[in-house]
Parts: C-alpha cells; structure tokens; sequence
C-alpha cells in the first residue's frame, strides 16, 4: 500500500522554495503593459514561464501556447484528465502587514498574494504529479497539468488554449475548496451607468467631484475616496465632525483632509471575494451612505443616494429586484465592486453578481432596470458564465470524495459555491481543494496565507486522486 502522506513529505523544502520564487512574481492581469508577446502582460507571463520552467527541470513534457497558457503532460492513453491551475492572482491592495511578493514563512504558514489562490495549491497540484512520475507510477490515461494566466479576469488564456490544443475529457482545478465543489453558481457583471454630470458646478455649492472605489470585479472594495467641493470653513468643519462621528458609529477606519477648497475623503473597509460579499465590509457603499447625508449637487447626490438605497448590504440582490432562490444551489449573491464617479467621464457602479439555476442575465438586467427606473441605465458585462453542475453520483466525484475520506477520515460530501473555478471548463469539471474545512478563507484579501501542513496534505491527496482517477478500467 503506497503511503502518500510519508512519500509527499520529501518534497517540502523544494515546493516551499518553488511557491516563494512564484509569489515573488506579482502575476495580475496587466494589459495596459501588454505586447505582442505578452497579451495579457508581463506579470502572468513570467508567471507561465516560471512554472514551465519548473516542469522542464524535472523531465516533464512541456508546451507554452502564446504565453497566456501551458501544459505539462505525464501518462499514457486516449483518455485525457485535465489538472487545471492558475499562475495569474488578484493586485495585492492595500493593508499587509508583510510585502505580498516577498514569501515569509511564519508560525507554520506562509504568507504572499497568491499562497492559496492558486499558486500554492497549484504547486500542491504539480508535486502531486512529479511524485507519481519520481515513483515509476505510469497512469494509464494521458494527464495535462493546465496552466491559465488570467483566471481572476477574463479567461482569455484557457479560452485561447482550448481552441488550439485538447479538451480534456474530465478533470478537475486545484483553486477552491475540500472536500470537493461540483457545482457552481452562474457568474455575471452588470454596469449601472448614471447621467454624466455637468463638468463644472457653481463655487456656492458643495459637490461631489470624483468617487472611487473597487479593484476588480470579483473583490468587494477594500478602499473607498471621494472629493467634495467645499464652499466654506463651517461647512468644512461640520464634514469632518460628521465624518468622525460616521467612522466611530460604524466601527471603520477612514481619514479626511483639507485642500483648499476639496475635501478629500478615504474610508477602509474589509475587502473580500466576491462570492460571498457578507463577510466583508464594503468600503463603496459605506462611503455612500455617509456622503448620502450631505446636501450635494444633484448629480453626486442622485450617484450615492443610488448605492446606499439599493446597494448597500443588498447581498441577496432584494433591494435590486433580482433576488433568487435554488434549492439545490441556493440565493443569489450581489456585490457592488467598482465604483467610478468624476466630472469628465460617465459614473458607474458595477455589480458582480453569482447565480443559481432558474434565473439568467437577460432576466436580472430587466428587472434591476425596472427597479433603478429613470435612476440610471444598466448595461450586462461581456462573459457571462452559466451555472454548472457535475452530479454528485458521477466517478469523477464519487472517486474525489473517496480519496479526501481515506485522507482525513472526515465524511464527505457534494458542494455548490457562488466562486467560479476552471474546473466549469468542462462538462465534467469540478473544484478540488486546496483549502480544508474550518479554515479561514484568506484568497483575495491582505496578508493572504496557506498553512503549510495543509500544502503537504493536499500533495498526498491529489497524488492519490491523480493516481485513482488514471487507472485502467
């Protein structure tokens, strides 16, 4: 009987050493940097390379496609498992307490963007199959380790190497949770765009000249700042009274300064995924909510009054008209994750929103617009990805399951989650680690970590997984 456990162990120092020259290379998407080489920018592409480079080191086959994608290839046969990972992470933020591209490895975790999403488990992943291939365990189905550089925006790398090279025929993407994720809900943006307002406002009022808050579509804001235009020292005076009062009800963390006749305005909140906006404190809308009390221009106030009567802490899409229920995948999530306000350019907020079955995109545009009425116009974001289920009596997740219950004498069972993984690639895709139950989710938030017992464990069960799922039947 092969013991996992003892043979993933060996490879400790050299994966710890591999994940932190990967965390030092700040991945995010970057096409404002992009070249014809590098569409997706520098970062994810020394990312791919990197990792490649890795594979190359220890004799596997390895094929770059275009620098936004790759493949390493172990096993033999026409079936094709499919092992999908990203090298791409979310921008850092702020609030680390640590630098995010320097690995520092502390009270048994280790800490850096992309440590558990997906940079860890995606190394976790690889060393599972090196140790199959260091062990002479030839599977008897062609394995490709599938490597994406955008995953946390866009998926144009896999969506580019899937119309090129071979579909897997199942498979599964190390980038979520154990025991397992089968199903996944529907994933959808949506733009809420407001009139422009006028570029210029009279000296005697005070307005709201610009509004910003939000990094990516899937994080909930962090951050939020805000102008305003101030017409006197009084009325500057009770902002900043007020603004203290606000940020001590509210129990955040915020700071306002003076410049002349602007009164600028930074409030921090929680940032989280966007899968599951509750838990965080959404820095956007709780600025709204404080500037919605002020007496501003028509334009900035019609821009906050908006969010905070139909945004803020509006998780379930209720206050939007676009709440939803599933009993097999349950509510709807909505998070207002982008916020763009400023006198030379249309403001907007942008919605990201998770769905179960039973509703569409078409369907929550209608109602949202009928909800927001003559408030502002909503526009539906290109790359709408559908819900998707793999049934829980399927091989692929009985076997996945069976592996995780060997492995931690825990009970297993099916999950359905608001995050979307590769693992929806494919018909018969699913999400497999590498976090364990009743542990913090830290993936897209500041000081962003992965214990490393729990790297080394999920070694051991993607080996035995990749091993199980590529025997001859």
């Amino acid at each position: 009987m092969i013991d996992w456990k003892k043979l993933a162990m060996n490879y400790q120092d050299s994966l710890l050493n591999d994940l932190q020259t990967m965390i030092s290379i700040a991945s995010a998407r970057d096409t404002a940097h992009k070249t014809a080489d590098e569409l997706l920018g520098p970062g994810p592409s020394k990312a791919l390379q990197q990792f490649l480079a890795f594979a190359k080191r220890d004799g596997f086959i390895t094929k770059n496609v275009d620098n936004v994608a790759g493949r390493i290839e172990y096993g033999q046969g026409k079936d094709i498992l499919g092992v999908f990972a990203h090298v791409d992470v979310v921008p850092a933020g702020d609030g680390w307490q640590t630098d995010p591209f320097k690995a520092k490895i502390h009270d048994g975790k280790i800490i850096g963007r992309g440590a558990s999403d997906d940079k860890g488990p995606g190394l976790a992943a690889y060393y599972a199959l090196k140790l199959l291939k260091d062990q002479g365990l030839m599977p008897q189905k062609t394995i490709h380790f599938i490597l994406g550089t955008d995953e946390e925006s866009g998926w144009y790398g896999l969506h580019h190497y899937l119309s090129k090279e071979p579909t897997p025929d199942f498979g599964f993407s190390p980038d979520a949770e154990f025991p397992i994720i089968n199903g996944e809900k529907g994933i959808v943006s949506f733009v809420v765009k407001f009139d422009q307002p006028v570029a210029h406002v009279p000296n005697d009022q005070m307005a709201l000249l610009t509004f910003h808050a939000g990094l990516r579509p899937n994080m909930v804001p962090q951050d939020a700042k805000a102008t305003l235009q101030i017409t006197s020292d009084e009325q500057a005076n009770d902002v900043k009274t007020a603004f203290m009062h606000f940020l001590a009800d509210q129990q955040l963390k915020g700071t306002i300064t003076q410049e002349d006749d602007e009164m600028h305005i930074c409030l921090q909140g929680v940032g989280v995924h966007a899968m599951n906006p509750k838990v965080g404190r959404n820095a956007g809308t709780f600025l709204a909510i404080f500037l919605d009390d002020l007496a501003l221009d028509a334009a900035g106030q019609n821009y906050v009054h908006t969010i905070t009567k139909y945004m803020h802490k509006d998780f379930d899409g209720t206050k939007l008209g676009i709440t939803h229920h599933d009993d097999l995948m349950g509510d709807l999530t909505a998070s207002p994750d982008m916020f763009n306000f400023d006198r030379n350019s249309q403001p907007t907020v942008l919605i990201n929103v998770r769905y179960p079955q039973g509703t569409d995109a078409d369907t929550m545009n209608r109602q949202m617009q009928q909800t927001l009425a003559a408030n502002a116009q909503v526009m539906t974001e290109p790359g709408n990805e559908v819900p998707h289920y793999v049934a829980k009596d399927d091989p692929l997740v009985t076997t996945l399951l069976k592996v995780y219950e060997d492995h931690t004498h825990q009970s297993a069972h099916e999950q359905i989650i608001g995050g979307g993984t590769y693992g929806r690639l494919l018909k018969r895709g699913v999400a497999y680690g590498a976090l364990f139950p009743n542990r913090e989710n830290v993936m897209h938030q500041p000081n962003e970590y992965m214990y490393i017992d729990d790297i080394m464990a999920s070694v051991a069960i993607y080996a035995d997984a990749l091993y199980r799922l590529t025997q001859a039947k």
